[in-house]
């Protein structure tokens, strides 16, 4: 058997507990998930997962690219004030 180490670490409680419980479902400990989590960073070579930042659903992408299609788009009137806006929706 290899020669083991101790690593220790700090996490807030919840988040072990909850951790915990989960890798108790999944038949293992924190001892063997941490293992896990160090083996696959040897052999991916970095972290063993995607780090991305947020992206956003599909409703709000479709709404930024309808924003910069308006945006770029002479046929699509503009207002200048909020005087001529409600002007134009008769409020």
């Amino acid at each position: 058997m290899a020669a083991t180490t101790n690593l220790n670490i700090r996490v807030e409680k919840s988040i072990k507990e909850q951790s915990e419980q989960i890798f108790s479902e999944l038949g293992f400990n924190m001892t063997t998930a941490v293992n896990m989590f160090l083996r696959s960073t040897i052999r991916e070579h970095g972290i063993p997962f995607s780090l991305k930042l947020d992206i956003p659903n599909a409703e709000t992408a479709a709404a930024i690219e309808e924003g910069r299609r308006i945006a770029h788009d002479d046929s699509v009137p503009g207002y200048h004030d909020m005087e001529s806006l409600k002007k134009a929706l008769d409020v």
